[in-house]
């Protein structure tokens, strides 16, 4: 319990750049999935083949290597970013392709009669989009973005490898340290738990509350 107490406080300084590396990510791919999933219902032949091979690339690559190209290569075409910086940008434009994957079925799980609906009052594109489509779709999307928020979290672990002190790499350096293994390890896990177990919760109160109403 002591090596305990003596190693949370570093721990907990890890913790602050894991929430900020997912939190940062979250949002970057939430805006960017979205721009794809738009892209992709579109109907404009060349949006949707751009937003295809877009999707098809950023999933076809390890995000690893998405990462360390961003960190390591960017800096040789003059943009240099910090490793916090590389990750949010790295594993926000990886999980894009999922987001967008996401929000293109939940698009494309409205009712067709919704969208025939606001063309006949003589809604454009992007107005029915704003106000009949995505509102109906952001429920039904609502518990798979849930899920892909507990597998950011838990990917935001590979930030480490770029040199941000999250909280695995703090882990890592305090048991090479010290030793400790178990004890610093057990720390990590119960942390990493403390974060996860309430959004699983979460995401299971999402899908009794949206998942029921999108059967429906």
């Amino acid at each position: 319990m002591r090596d305990a107490a003596q190693f949370l406080p570093l721990l907990l300084q890890g913790l602050k750049f894991t929430i900020l590396v997912t939190l940062g990510s979250l949002a970057l791919s939430t805006a960017l999935g979205l721009v794809w999933a738009l892209m992709r219902v579109s109907g404009i032949s060349w949006l949707v083949f751009l937003a295809k091979a877009v999707v098809n690339t950023l999933r076809g690559i390890p995000i690893l290597v998405q990462l360390f190209y961003i960190y390591f290569v960017f800096p040789e075409f003059g943009v240099a970013l910090s490793a916090l910086q590389a990750s949010i940008i790295g594993l926000g434009i990886a999980y894009s392709a999922y987001q967008s994957e996401n929000f293109r079925a939940g698009i494309e799980a409205v009712d067709h009669g919704q969208i025939e609906a606001a063309q006949s009052i003589g809604m454009g594109w992007g107005m029915m989009m704003r106000r009949v489509i995505l509102p109906q779709a952001v429920k039904i999307v609502l518990p798979p973005y849930g899920n892909i928020m507990i597998m950011m979290l838990k990917d935001s672990s590979q930030a480490s490898t770029i040199t941000v002190a999250e909280l695995t790499l703090q882990g890592s350096l305090l048991a090479s340290s010290t030793f400790k293994n178990m004890t610093v390890y057990t720390l990590v896990a119960l942390l990493y738990l403390s974060m996860s177990l309430p959004l699983i919760a979460f995401v299971g109160w999402l899908e009794r509350r949206f998942g029921k109403g999108a059967k429906r």
